[in-house]
């Protein structure tokens, strides 16, 4: 299995979730977590256990509505879930074995990204692009003959 799709993955949801204005982006996003909660309940592998999760996932959701720690813990639980998964039950996508791993790859990303606050991405890049060209304006001035 490719390592490097799942990060990219992560990254481009990131992306994404970039052009929801806040506080709809948080609200989004703890909806989003709320719903990965369930995705193993009609095939998981765990029978009854994977109620107590969807349970956990549920509280943690609502948490998130006003939360990104949350929301961040919320994809981190998800992680573990992925990987009990992966290494001892049915994998998200029953077509696909490795996708829990896949998903235990891309979920750290995206926590990463709310315990950040769940800054715009797209507003990170060009504001680096106006300092870069700031800085670059100030150089080509400060270099300029007198």
């Amino acid at each position: 299995m490719n390592l490097v799709s799942p990060l990219i993955v992560g990254i481009i949801y990131c992306l994404l979730m970039s052009l929801i204005k806040e506080p709809h982006r948080r609200h989004f996003n703890a909806i989003m977590v709320g719903g990965a909660g369930a995705a193993y309940l009609s095939g998981g592998g765990f029978g009854p256990w994977e109620l107590p999760f969807v349970a956990l996932m549920a509280y943690v959701a609502y948490r998130g509505l006003d939360s990104w720690t949350f929301i961040g813990v919320g994809w981190l639980l998800h992680t573990a879930w992925d990987m009990a998964h992966h290494l001892k039950a049915n994998p998200i996508l029953p077509f696909h074995h490795g996708s829990s791993l896949a998903c235990a790859i891309c979920d750290p990303v995206i926590a990463l990204w709310c315990f950040r606050g769940g800054p715009s991405l797209i507003a990170l890049v060009r504001r680096g692009f106006r300092s870069g060209r700031t800085a670059d304006h100030a150089h080509d001035h400060a270099s300029a003959p007198s």
